[in-house]
């Protein structure tokens, strides 16, 4: 059992995260033993919201999502989808994205099931354009 627990531990993947994971954030803590892979955005158009907190619609194709990429550990994983309420109350899967450098990277990303009340049309939740502007 030991064994099965260490090899999890050092698998590695990828996660994109866009809202207050992200560096600058409360949440970053969760990634502070994250390696920080690069910025990128979502292939597809998504849908992001903020409410509480800033979410993301799959079914709404409103612009790509801006965000961050970074390399994590299984372990890591786990206390993401703690952090997310995966599979409750997000969920999540893998989608493409677009790394500034121009590679394509397959990644998890969170969804939630329905739309938060103000939409963020560009895609981007950052200091500027987080919670204090879009609420409002």
């Amino acid at each position: 059992m030991v064994g099965q627990a260490k090899q999890d531990a050092d698998q590695r993947c990828k996660v994109f995260v866009y809202g207050t994971l992200k560096r600058g954030f409360a949440n970053h803590y969760f990634l502070r033993n994250a390696h920080f892979f690069g910025m990128a955005k979502t292939v597809k158009m998504y849908g992001l919201y903020v409410d509480e907190f800033p979410s993301v619609y799959a079914w709404d194709a409103v612009s790509p999502i801006r965000g961050e990429v970074y390399d994590i550990d299984m372990l890591t994983l786990r206390c993401l989808d703690g952090v997310e309420g995966h599979p409750r109350f997000s969920r999540r899967e893998e989608i493409e994205v677009l790394l500034d450098s121009g590679q394509l990277l397959w990644v998890w990303f969170y969804f939630y099931p329905q739309r938060g009340k103000r939409l963020i049309s560009n895609g981007e939740f950052n200091l500027s354009t987080g919670l204090a502007q879009e609420m409002d």
